[in-house]
């Protein structure tokens, strides 16, 4: 199993990249919140893998983290969740958020992610509740923004802008630590947000 790669960026879109690991390059398939970590091409990247491999084809997976590949693991181990769903619902929800949702029983937000009906969502409750308490989430920035109508609308506007949730909540964060006064005014937070 190839379980980490170490190498040049070669190429990078929405959500795939190559790496260059000695003169082979790795097709990898990402979330967007990794997706926003990985540097320029050219850079030095590692990447957490998993090596996906079905009848017809081999898939690799990457993650910038071991605990978003740990939440990769949990969710495609539940039926009706492929690679590509599991990394559609890490590029909209954060693990933080993830793992809330799951441990709270919460199925109406695990309804509200991609490619996830109600009896999925039961089933990811059932089957995941005391799995995902041992996911440690990364500097996981939800806990560390206030909620209020400013931060919500700030990560709202920076996701339209184009940032994946989890990227928008770590700026924000950043933001609002450097200067707690922001959390009253949206329009500040956002642009201190991009600054960060």
């Amino acid at each position: 199993m190839i379980a980490q790669l170490t190498g040049l960026v070669a190429h990078k879109d929405a959500m795939d990249v190559v790496i260059d690991c000695q003169g082979v390059g790795y097709a990898v398939s990402v979330s967007l919140t990794t997706a926003d970590i990985v540097p320029n091409v050219g850079d030095r990247v590692t990447l957490y893998t998993i090596l996906a491999v079905r009848e017809d084809a081999m898939q690799l997976f990457g993650f910038a983290s071991t605990a978003e590949r740990a939440m990769f693991t949990l969710l495609t181990s539940i039926q009706g969740i492929g690679g590509k769903t599991a990394l559609g619902i890490l590029s909209t929800a954060s693990i933080a958020d993830l793992r809330k949702a799951v441990a709270t029983g919460n199925v109406a937000a695990l309804q509200r992610l991609p490619g996830i009906g109600k009896k999925t969502a039961e089933r990811l409750v059932v089957e995941l509740r005391e799995k995902v308490i041992a996911i440690v989430p990364e500097g996981a920035p939800t806990a560390d923004i206030p909620s209020t109508r400013a931060t919500e609308d700030a990560i709202s506007a920076l996701m339209a802008l184009g940032f994946a949730r989890t990227a928008a909540e770590r700026s924000v964060a950043t933001a609002v630590s450097a200067d707690p006064s922001l959390v009253d005014s949206p329009e500040q937070l956002i642009r201190a947000a991009l600054r960060s």
